[in-house]
C-alpha cells in the first residue's frame, strides 16, 4: 500500500478542519523527540505533561489525560517491534521507506487498536485526525487505509500471522511476540538459562509498566512516614522501600520534595544494602562510591555510613552528573564529599577505603521496563565499547580498597559480557581478591541462584535486572 498524493477537493465538498486532540498530539510529540533527538521518554514526557497541566482552557490536562498520554507513549515504545511487524504486513514497501513521522502516527494507532480498550472505530478516527494535523490530508488517507487493515484482527491473530513458529525459530518468534530485538532475546536467554517459560516470563515483564518505588533514607525519613501517603504499600525486600501503586505521584510526597526520600528501584537499594552489610576485617570508617551519578545509591550509602560515623566519598566523572549527586546527598546527616573524578584514574591513594561501590556504565538491558526505547538503540557492538571501561573501573575499585575491605561490582544489565565475564577477567589478574557469597546479604529474597554473585530479575523479584558481585581484597 502506498501513501496517497494530495488530491484536490471535489467541487462543492466543504473542507473540515482537522480536530486537534491534545493528548494524542502530546504523545506524538514525545515519540518524535525520542526518535529525532535520541531522547528518553522518561525525561521527555514529564515536562510535556507538566506544561499541559499548566495550560488553561480545553487543552489543559487532567489526571486521566496524563494517564492516557503516558500509556500511549510507553505502550507504543514497548511494543514497537511487534507493531512494526504488523505494519510491515499492511504496506507495500520496506518499513524503512515509510517516513518516521508517519510511522509514529501508525504505531500510536496500532497500539490503540491492539494494546488498549479503546474501541476500534475511535482508535482509527482519532489517529486519522492526528495525521491530518501533523502530516496533512494526503498522508492521513494512507494512515486510515493501513489502520483499517490492522483493525480486521486482534493482537493474537496478528501474532499468528507475523511471528515465525516457535518450533522453527524460537528466538525470532519471541522477538516478534514480546517486542525485543533478536540479539537481546538471545543474550537474556543465555544469562537466565532454563527453558521457554522463564524467558517468556522475563520478556513479558519487560513490557509491564514498573511500579514507582521510593527509598526512605535512614536518619532522614522512615517507611512509616512514606506509608502514610496515598497509594503507598511496603516494599518487597528492602527495609527502606515503599511502593506507590498505580496513580501514585512521587512529586506529591513531601519527603521526596525535601530530599529525605527518593525514587529508587528496590534492586538498586539491595546493592547498596549488601555492600553496607558485608562483613569487614578491621576498621569501617571510609566508604567510596566510585560511579556515583546520578546519586541514588550514593544517597542511601551516605545515610547508612552516617549511622556508623563513616565518611562517604562520592565520585562521578561527568561534572553535571556530579552536581546531581551533590543534590541527592544534600542534607546527609554524616560526613561526605562529592568530587568529579575518573574512577579509572583515581584521585585518591591506593588502599584508602574500607567499602567501595562501582555501579558501572552499561547497556542498561536490565532496565528495559523503565527505558523501553533502549532495546531498539543498543547494538551488540556496544558491549565492546563498555568492556574496557567496566574492567578498568573494577580494577580501580580493587586498588582503592584496603586489604580486608570489600568491593561491590554492580551493573543494571544481566548480559554475561557485562557481569560474570568482567568479574572473572579482573579476578584472574588480581590473585589477591576473592568473591564473597552475596546471597546471605539479601535476606528474604528468593531465587538468587547458585551464587556467589547475584542476578536479580523483573519477573522473579519485581526489580530491575541488577547484577551484584562482592569481592574481598586479601592481599
Amino acid at each position: 500500500m502506498s501513501e496517497q498524493p494530495r488530491r484536490p477537493r471535489k467541487p462543492g465538498k466543504p473542507y473540515r478542519r482537522p480536530q486537534k486532540d491534545p493528548v494524542r498530539l502530546l504523545a506524538f510529540e514525545a515519540l518524535r523527540a525520542v526518535d529525532e533527538r535520541d531522547a528518553y521518554a522518561n525525561l521527555v514526557l514529564p515536562p510535556l505533561l507538566r506544561k499541559a497541566r499548566e495550560k488553561e482552557g480545553p487543552e489543559k490536562f487532567d489526571a486521566r489525560d496524563a494517564a492516557l498520554a503516558t500509556e500511549l507513549v510507553y505502550g507504543t515504545l514497548r511494543r514497537q517491534g511487534t507493531y512494526d511487524a504488523i505494519i510491515a504486513d499492511c504496506v507495500d514497501r520496506p518499513l524503512r521507506e515509510v517516513d518516521p513521522p508517519v510511522l509514529d502516527v501508525l504505531s500510536l494507532g496500532v497500539h490503540q487498536l491492539l494494546g488498549t480498550r479503546i474501541p476500534s472505530h475511535a482508535a482509527v478516527s482519532a489517529s486519522v485526525e492526528l495525521a491530518r494535523v501533523v502530516l496533512g490530508d494526503g498522508r492521513a488517507k494512507f494512515v486510515n487505509a493501513v489502520l483499517r487493515k490492522v483493525a480486521r484482527d486482534d493482537l493474537d491473530g496478528w501474532l499468528e500471522r507475523v511471528a515465525p513458529p516457535y518450533d522453527e525459530d524460537p528466538e525470532d518468534h519471541l522477538a516478534v511476540v514480546h517486542s525485543h530485538p533478536r540479539w537481546v532475546v538471545s543474550a537474556l536467554w543465555d544469562s537466565l538459562g532454563g527453558g521457554r517459560a522463564g524467558i517468556e516470563d522475563l520478556l513479558a515483564a519487560d513490557n509491564e509498566r514498573p511500579e514507582v518505588t521510593l527509598v526512605a533514607r535512614p536518619g532522614r525519613a522512615t517507611t512509616d512516614e512514606l506509608l502514610g501517603e496515598e497509594a503507598a504499600v511496603p516494599g518487597r525486600w528492602s527495609p527502606y522501600a515503599v511502593r506507590l501503586s498505580e496513580g501514585g505521584e512521587p512529586g506529591a510526597v513531601e519527603a521526596v520534595r525535601e530530599g529525605r526520600a527518593g525514587v529508587q528501584d528496590e534492586g538498586s537499594q539491595l546493592v547498596a544494602l549488601a555492600l553496607a552489610g558485608a562483613p569487614l576485617e578491621g576498621p569501617d570508617r571510609r566508604w567510596l562510591d566510585g560511579c556515583a551519578g546520578p546519586g541514588g545509591k550514593a544517597a542511601l550509602l551516605g545515610a547508612l555510613a552516617a549511622e556508623r560515623g563513616a565518611f562517604l566519598l562520592a565520585s562521578e566523572k561527568q561534572p553535571h552528573r556530579a552536581g546531581l549527586v551533590a543534590k541527592a546527598l544534600d542534607g546527609n546527616p554524616g560526613p561526605y564529599q562529592v568530587i568529579a573524578a575518573d574512577g579509572t584514574r583515581p584521585a585518591w591513594r591506593p588502599g584508602s577505603f574500607d567499602r567501595v561501590l562501582v555501579d558501572v556504565p552499561c547497556t542498561g538491558l536490565g532496565a528495559l521496563r523503565r527505558r523501553p526505547e533502549a532495546r531498539w538503540r543498543r547494538r551488540p557492538e556496544d558491549l565492546e565499547g563498555f568492556a574496557p571501561l567496566q574492567r578498568g573501573l573494577l580494577r580501580g575499585a580493587l586498588d582503592a580498597v584496603r586489604i580486608g575491605g570489600v568491593v561491590a561490582y554492580a551493573t543494571c544489565s544481566p548480559h554475561l559480557a557485562e557481569t560474570r565475564a568482567v568479574v572473572s577477567d579482573v579476578l584472574k589478574q588480581n590473585p589477591g581478591a576473592d568473591l564473597l557469597d552475596a546471597r546471605p546479604l539479601l535476606p528474604g529474597v528468593p531465587a538468587l541462584g547458585e551464587g556467589p554473585d547475584v542476578q536479580l530479575w523483573p519477573h522473579l523479584h519485581g526489580t530491575d535486572a541488577m547484577y551484584l558481585a562482592l569481592i574481598r581484597r586479601t592481599a
